[in-house]
């Protein structure tokens, strides 16, 4: 517990210590996770759940341009329907830097891409379904900086998985939020270092 709030304090320290710093130059990095579709329906005969977690970490490798990875797990039950959705792959962003575009001082639009493994797997009934093969997704989003580190997300995005199973296609489109911590690379090595420099 005692690790936990050191961290905690390091990790804010480190975002008051880096609010001059321009949040998509060359050399950052982010973290952060994509949230959709979260909630349930708790109804007599009629109950549902939905989950759907997509984690991510990236380095901005030019101004504005980041490249990672990303996982993706999602759960959806309920009304005698079971659909599991699963990823694993590399994602790209473009953040837009048009003042003729911009909603607020606070705000940078992006565009996202992803490719990877996906699997959607769907049980109604007796029915199942299964498509697992190559994921590709794309789509606009909006982040909107809370502090100079820490932006909150809105991501419309279409994802397509093609591949084998008992279906060869299956296409998603979603709005998901989420959030992203946006840290100098020299930053976050200084967090890792001294946390296992605690540890010993």
């Amino acid at each position: 517990m005692r690790k936990i709030g050191y961290l905690t304090l390091t990790l804010m320290a480190v975002l008051c210590a880096t609010a001059t710093y321009a949040q998509t130059e060359k050399g950052n990095m982010l973290v952060g996770a994509n949230l959709g579709h979260i909630g349930g329906v708790f109804q007599s005969g009629a109950n549902t759940f939905n989950l759907n977690l997509t984690p991510k970490l990236g380095w901005f490798i030019k101004d504005d341009i980041a490249i990672g990875g990303e996982v993706n797990l999602g759960l959806s039950t309920g009304d005698g329907m079971t659909n599991f959705n699963y990823g694993v792959g590399a994602f790209g962003r473009y953040y837009i830097k048009d003042k003729k575009v911009e909603v607020s001082k606070r705000s940078r639009w992006f565009l996202e891409a992803n490719a990877g493994f996906n699997g959607v797997n769907t049980k109604r009934g007796d029915i199942s379904s299964n498509t697992n093969g190559l994921g590709i997704g794309f789509g606009p989003g909006l982040a909107y900086f809370i502090t100079p580190n820490v932006g909150l997300e809105a991501l419309l995005k279409y994802d397509l998985t093609v591949g084998f199973g008992s279906s060869t296609t299956s296409h998603a489109v979603g709005i998901n939020v989420g959030f992203q911590i946006y840290l100098p690379t020299a930053k976050a090595k200084q967090i890792i270092r001294e946390e296992r420099r605690a540890k010993k």
